[in-house]
């Protein structure tokens, strides 16, 4: 598969899974919203707080994730794919293979 490919696939991949976790964090919040649940009083409260937050963070990973495709596809465009943003040597195929959207070199 073509590294435009193998990016536009994770790129989907990441969206999903944005869209789900997002979702997910919705329903913490409006669950949470419905409650007189004080976080640091209420045993269940410190639970449901670090859930929110987890998935939060979550959420997160997944946009910058989206983020870094986004720009890796960029760089198809641009023609500068494959090259170390630091050193300017190709970078490795196996390492683009196991993630495309690499930006430096093994050695960097």
């Amino acid at each position: 598969m073509d590294p435009r490919s193998r990016l536009l696939a994770e790129r989907e991949r990441a969206l999903s899974r944005l869209a789900d976790l997002a979702g997910e964090h919705r329903g913490f919040v409006e669950a949470s919203r419905d409650t007189n649940a004080d976080d640091e009083h209420d045993p269940e409260g410190a639970t449901i707080a670090f859930e929110r937050e987890q998935v939060a963070t979550l959420v997160r990973q997944a946009e910058d994730q989206v983020a870094e495709v986004d720009a890796a596809l960029a760089r198809i465009e641009a023609g500068t794919y494959g090259g170390c943003e630091r050193c300017g040597r190709p970078i490795a195929a196996e390492r683009l293979e196991a993630r495309p959207s690499a930006r430096t070199c093994v050695s960097c």
